[in-house]
């Protein structure tokens, strides 16, 4: 099973993924474990110090070094000294160069990685997940990884080596006092993987609550017009407060945990601390024990067991840093279940769609299509008409592949679009929804999002074509307006009439209008009409619509009923047919009054 499977740990999923910077993260490591040497070095040297000090000619300087005289002695500690805090200071620039360049990397791989990923699943999966969760990913989650590689991965390796360099030490001057000194450390690590235990449910629940206040957050600053107009401001307060307040009770919960650890962790300590002083110093009153050996030991002990009561903090963010991994690693691990093909178009491209035998539901819902079958011949004009909930949009919705067919098959030029790349169906249609999402940006920026190297000639003609440039060069800045998050400074009707020209930017071979004169008044709608046919000649043409003056001019128009399409033929045979279509056109027109109970 691979690394990357959810069956596997979180640090060895992480481990997994960062393998493509194996080299850079043993280069930190050796960085860090040298600079820890060096750390714990001037500790020893302060032991042969007070050596060279207390003893007359025996010193263990001069036995290892020949140096006999103690001022030259202390002199080639000195120098000895400084050497070491060089050494000590490079590598913790160094290191730390280097951890945090490998933190900031991974956290941008991460986050790219995981954003490409989501613009790969299909349509289906964001019906379940919500927006804030995904940005919680996407940005505490990765961010709460980069705290973790910034500073806990070298506390953990510097903890590592401390432990093994102090051993030696000890086993080389008191085996005696190792085993004294060394005895809390199986208390101190007993407790540590309990607290990580005990941590890990309470870091879980952390995560899944900041992702559902994100959610909720983002949810709300997108309505907040309908919540100012049904002066819901003051319940939305205290709905966020509540969620809110369970983010911040999941917290207290692992921080009770967490803050518990070095109080105890010190008991330890006092334990192996007080043996050092007191059997060490006994053994250096009885001259078994050279006095600057004993100071190194007492000095060793610190160095020891004090570093160890920082593995509370270290285990903390550890257990975030787990948690945040686990949710962004499950999150690559989804796999799309609509996936792109590799099969190209016929040149030249000629716009026939077909459905053959098209079944349809969505996940948790009935049959939304029953068997349709649909041809729209190369360069016509079709409609597709209905009532709300037939089915209409999920045609547009299953010939662009957001969603794949239960059964039967979508064909466009002959070619199943299930064997098509991505870029390749969706590159020769323009479709124009009655959900409009403009960007943040110029006017002229959101028209050429069809396409980015568009001139502003060609910008300017879509936008006449369109009915829309004698607004926008009334404009304060004209084409060069920024239109605000979503288009929020335009009306909807002029926010329809850019979504439009963008569709004609692109000059697709297909163009798709799904309710697209839906938010205009009846003058645009009509101008908007003029401009569509002069549009849609030598293109093929599918149009979904509610007003059914808009699809009068259709070649060919079909009625979806319950998921069927029960009647097609010209605007003219179907009112003589007088069946549904001929219903709600008589509606539609004034000539049968339905109570609107009744719709």
């Amino acid at each position: 099973m691979s690394d990357l499977t959810t069956a596997s740990s979180p640090l060895r999923r992480l481990l997994a993924y960062a393998g493509r910077h194996r080299r850079r993260m043993w280069l930190a490591t050796t960085l860090t474990v040298l600079n820890k040497i060096f750390d714990v070095a001037p500790e020893i040297l302060i032991g042969f110090a007070v050596d060279v000090v207390v003893t007359d000619q025996n010193s263990l300087v001069s036995r290892w070094t020949g140096i006999e005289d103690r001022w030259h002695q202390l002199i080639f500690l000195g120098v000895v000294n400084v050497i070491i805090w060089i050494l000590e200071s490079a590598t913790e620039y160094g290191y730390s160069v280097v951890w945090r360049n490998l933190a900031q990397t991974v956290e941008h791989e991460a986050r790219m990685d995981a954003y490409a990923h989501v613009q790969r699943l299909e349509l289906g999966y964001f019906e379940d997940a919500s927006t804030g969760g995904l940005m919680s990913i996407l940005n505490d989650d990765v961010n709460q990884l980069e705290r973790f590689l910034d500073t806990g991965a070298k506390e953990i390796i510097h903890t590592v080596v401390n432990v093994i360099i102090v051993g030696i030490v000890f086993l080389v001057i008191s085996p005696l006092l190792m085993l004294l000194a060394f005895a809390p450390i199986p208390i101190i690590l007993w407790g540590s993987f309990r607290y990580q235990h005990r941590l890990e449910p309470r870091y879980r629940e952390v995560r899944a609550r900041v992702g559902e206040l994100a959610a909720s957050l983002a949810n709300n600053l997108g309505g907040i017009a309908t919540i100012k107009a049904f002066t819901a401001e003051d319940r939305e307060v205290a709905r966020i407060a509540a969620e809110s307040d369970a983010y911040r009770l999941a917290n207290r919960e692992a921080i009770k945990f967490s803050s518990a650890f070095v109080p105890l962790i010190r008991m330890a300590i006092l334990t192996g601390f007080t043996c050092t002083l007191l059997i060490g110093g006994r053994a250096a009153l009885n001259g078994t024990l050279a006095i600057g050996l004993y100071s190194v030991l007492v000095f060793m002990t610190q160095r020891l067991l004090w570093p160890l009561t920082r593995l509370g903090e270290t285990f903390d963010l550890y257990q975030r840093a787990m948690a945040s991994t686990r949710r962004i690693l499950d999150l690559l691990a989804i796999s799309p279940t609509v996936v792109s093909g590799t099969a190209s178009l016929p040149t030249p491209t000629r716009g026939e769609i077909r459905f053959e035998g098209v079944h349809f539901a969505y996940a948790t819902g009935p049959e939304v299509l029953r068997g349709v079958d649909l041809l729209v011949p190369a360069g016509e004009t079709h409609a597709i008409v209905g009532s709300t909930g037939s089915g209409k949009s999920t045609i547009v919705k299953l010939l662009l592949r957001f969603y794949d067919p239960v059964s039967g098959t979508v064909r466009v030029d002959g070619v199943d679009v299930e064997t098509l790349a991505f870029t390749e169906l969706r590159g020769i249609t323009g479709l124009v929804s009655q959900d409009v999402f403009l960007f943040d940006g110029t006017v002229a920026e959101n028209i050429a999002y069809a396409r980015p190297d568009a001139s502003r000639d060609e910008i300017v003609r879509a936008a006449t074509l369109a009915e829309a440039d004698d607004f926008i060069t009334a404009l304060a800045d004209g084409y060069d307006t920024r239109i605000g998050e979503r288009g929020q400074k335009l009306s909807g009707g002029q926010r329809q009439r850019l979504s439009i020209a963008r569709a004609i930017l692109r000059d697709p071979a297909i163009l798709i209008l799904d309710e697209a004169t839906s938010s205009v008044d009846n003058e645009t709608e009509a101008a908007i009409q003029h401009s569509m046919e002069i549009v849609s000649k030598g293109r093929t043409t599918l149009v979904i619509a509610h007003r059914l003056s808009t699809v009068r001019g259709a070649h060919r128009i079909h009625v979806l009923d319950n998921g069927l399409i029960t009647e097609s033929g010209t605007h003219e045979e179907l009112v003589a047919l007088g069946g549904l279509y001929a219903s709600l056109w008589r509606v539609q027109t004034g000539e049968t009054f339905v109570h609107p109970a009744c719709e």
